[in-house]
């Protein structure tokens, strides 16, 4: 009776230990980005990319396109994630938000302007996208992210 006691022991406890030995499912790759170039605009475009996953190196941000400009001997960027729906821009945004030092509320533009510890962010949220202009003071950004919203349809 004991030796039955022992093997049923020995073998639940062969169960457990092989559930443990199991690796936690590997985590799903990014949805691939989408070209969004187009809805960049032209003028004073230097080039553009498709950033796979974490744009402006942000680990809570997918992936987007993002465009290289000069202007007025200005360098700057813009630019655009297309979220699957209006709600998870906000989201998104929101999520940005949270990286930005000091960010401060845009009211007319629903959005928000702050630094990333490197450089100045303006950032908006409009239909299913999330935008915006990288490394330029406000009150620089604020036509160029105009432009860029009327865009975004």
């Amino acid at each position: 009776m004991r030796v039955l006691l022992c093997a049923a022991l020995a073998l639940t406890m062969l169960a457990c230990g092989g559930a443990a030995d199991k690796a936690p499912p590997a985590e799903a790759p990014p949805a691939p980005a989408k070209d969004l170039t187009s809805i960049l605009p032209a003028d004073g475009r230097v080039a553009t990319r498709v950033v796979p996953n974490h744009i402006l190196d942000q680990a809570k941000m997918p992936g987007g396109t993002l465009g290289d400009y000069e202007s007025k001997g200005k360098k700057y960027q813009l630019f655009v994630i297309d979220a699957d729906t209006n709600q998870q821009a906000a989201f998104l945004l929101l999520d940005l938000k949270g990286a930005l030092q000091s960010p401060e509320y845009i009211s007319y533009m629903g959005g928000y302007f702050g630094s990333d510890g490197k450089q100045p962010v303006y950032a908006f949220a409009k239909l299913h996208y999330l935008a915006g202009v990288v490394g330029l003071s406000k009150d620089d950004a604020d036509p160029i992210a105009r432009v860029l919203a009327v865009r975004l349809r």
